[in-house]
């Protein structure tokens, strides 16, 4: 959505000069040593220090999320998030801009339900620089109003072209149908409705209650010494409120299946999302839940979805389906599309599927294979130093040990062929929530020429 003119110019010159470095592979996980790094002002970071290339990744993330943002104002922390960046201090947009073009910084901002995420990239002999601009767009956001003002328009065009997407529209209606008024169910981008009446001191308001210091992770990989990352930590984020001003967010639990919602629009393929509530991070379950998903529609070529509803009755390009777990609830969710006169095919077909799953669970030939499969895909999900500092993030996220690498895969074997078939049973055993957005039944059989296209509700990703 932001990704034009000088931005996209920004973002390929980083590009061209991290090309090399950004690839180059992370320690190998057998030789990852994870430091608790404790600065002497009290931030906290894991760290693993790497000196293969001349590179820093910061990852980093404050609680609140797109949850905080006010009932009536969706959008807010995605603005904010969007705008930080956009000049600092006595930096405007475009002196801000032209210091991180001038080193090759990347530097950028994105909300999820639950948190703000930042991350932070830059070549060694430029950390000085790159983390005091982050520290100027932490602790003094300027939100301009000219800069307001275009991100907000920015946003409003992408919201416009949902309300004529499938993915997104099926998106929005699935959080409403799973979680109704909670703030799970508002739209994280925003609304048409909700953008415009969203003012510069919500933003500011917005940042005084999240950027905070006492709910602030952060994880770093590349070639600086501990003590001098603990100096440019300290300089960074000492300037934060020691603690923030979340407003609380009740657990919920995802609406209970069946349950089916329609979304009409004038496309020849129907896109279909299905799922319900899922399984939450520590449950003693989890990693025979985790195995599970990857068997039943992990993404991967041999899921039983896949065979199930593209390969053997072609009825779809591709299907996955993934758990989701959240700070207050926790889903397991999945998409296709199918073209409009199969829709009902198709829908059947994830059921039943789902279905026989649920009462048979995996084969021990299914299992053997997931196991040795996720425990390979480790070494590949962190194999740069950018995905290593988030991973080692979403391990402090999680509250997971320090030490979760080297025991992720004994978990991984420890699951049995009972355990995962009780597992399938308890998660995929109640029916579906399933949003289905294109032409009516009636008129899925027709081409598009034929009928008069129903307008649907704006949606946001």
């Amino acid at each position: 959505m932001r990704l034009m003119g000088t931005r996209m110019a920004r973002l390929l010159f980083a590009a061209a000069c991290f090309t090399v470095a950004s690839l180059a592979a992370a320690p190998t996980l057998a030789a990852t040593k994870i430091q608790h790094l404790v600065t002497p002002g009290g931030i906290e970071a894991w760290f693993v220090q790497d000196a293969t290339v001349p590179l820093v990744a910061m990852e980093y993330a404050f609680s609140g999320g797109a949850a905080q943002d006010p009932a009536d104002k969706a959008g807010v922390g995605y603005m904010v998030a969007s705008l930080l960046d956009e000049g600092a201090a006595d930096l405007d947009s475009k002196t801000f801009h032209e210091r991180i073009d001038r080193r090759a910084i990347e530097l950028g901002f994105s909300i999820e339900r639950d948190r703000l995420r930042g991350s932070l990239r830059m070549l060694k002999n430029n950390s000085d620089e790159a983390f005091g601009l982050l520290r100027l767009a932490l602790t003094a956001p300027r939100f301009d109003t000219n800069d307001v003002e275009r991100i907000r328009s920015q946003i409003m065009s992408g919201l416009r072209r949902n309300t004529t997407n499938p993915n997104a529209l099926a998106g929005r209606k699935f959080v409403e149908l799973a979680f109704g008024d909670h703030p799970y169910g508002r739209q994280t981008h925003g609304t048409l409705e909700s953008i415009p009446t969203i003012k510069t001191s919500d933003l500011r308001d917005y940042v005084r209650r999240v950027l905070a210091r006492d709910h602030l992770k952060i994880a770093v990989v590349g070639d600086i010494e501990p003590a001098a990352l603990a100096k440019l930590l300290d300089k960074t984020f000492d300037g934060l409120p020691a603690k923030g001003d979340l407003t609380p967010v009740a657990n919920v639990i995802a609406a209970k299946p069946p349950k089916r919602a329609f979304v009409p629009l004038d496309v020849p393929q129907t896109t279909v999302m299905f799922g319900g509530p899922g399984i939450k991070r520590h449950d003693p379950d989890f990693m025979a839940a985790y195995i599970d998903n990857h068997i039943l529609g992990g993404g991967s070529l041999s899921s039983r979805l896949y065979h199930e509803v593209r390969e053997k009755r072609g009825l779809a390009y591709s299907i996955s389906e993934s758990l989701l777990w959240m700070d207050h609830s926790d889903l397991f969710a999945g998409t296709t599309g199918t073209r409009a006169d199969r829709a009902g095919e198709s829908v059947d077909a994830i059921n039943k599927e789902i279905q026989r799953f649920a009462d048979n669970g995996p084969t021990q030939k299914e299992l053997d294979e997931a196991k040795s499969y996720l425990k390979g895909s480790q070494m590949l999900a962190l194999d740069t130093s950018s995905k290593l500092a988030s991973g080692l993030l979403q391990y402090q996220i999680d509250n997971l040990p320090i030490d979760y690498i080297e025991k992720r895969n004994a978990l991984v074997d420890a699951v049995t062929l009972d355990q995962a078939r009780q597992v399938a049973k308890r998660l995929w055993g109640q029916g579906l929530l399933t949003v289905i957005v294109g032409r009516a039944p009636q008129a899925a059989a027709q081409p598009a020429s034929a009928h008069t296209a129903p307008q649907p509700q704006p949606a946001a990703n």
